[in-house]
């Protein structure tokens, strides 16, 4: 007896969409503009859902789903620490890449967004220290010519 090709023909769609699914809960996580702000927010370093919780200004219980989500699809890890869970990114540098194609994307169908915020200030405080070591050479060569003059 052989086999029916319309069996074979079912299969083979639920296959590639078994095959997918990962990325299909990733993209589902990154979904949602709460789950985005998170991820931001944990850019700059671990922290525990009550501190999430208050930065968001949402309830506990919404702050915890929306970490299992995150943490379901790989973006964040949780640790124990006493009676609290410390959450932090996976894997930072990807997240970064993956935001910053994101932004190029937006950007090109003129939606320009900035999911990469923590370089933004990454940048402005290196900005901020150039300035401030060109500010203090300044001074320095000043008073050296000062020093000069009424040598």
């Amino acid at each position: 007896m052989q086999p029916d090709l319309r069996d074979q023909e079912l299969e083979a769609p639920l296959d590639e969409a078994a095959a997918i699914a990962p990325a299909a809960a990733l993209f589902h996580a990154l979904s949602e503009p709460t789950r985005l702000l998170i991820l931001q927010h944990l850019f700059s370093g671990e922290h525990r859902v009550r501190e999430l919780t208050e930065h968001l200004g949402l309830a506990q219980s919404t702050v915890s789903a929306h970490l299992a989500c995150l943490r379901d699809c790989g973006l964040v890890r949780s640790r124990a620490e006493g009676r609290a869970s410390m959450f932090s990114l996976v894997d930072p540098d990807r997240l970064t890449a993956l935001f910053a194609v994101t932004e190029g994307l937006l950007a090109a169908t003129g939606s320009a967004v900035t999911l990469c915020t923590h370089l933004t200030q990454q940048n402005q405080t290196e900005q901020d220290r150039t300035e401030q070591d060109r500010t203090e050479q300044n001074r320095a060569e000043q008073d050296q010519t000062e020093q000069e003059r009424s040598a």
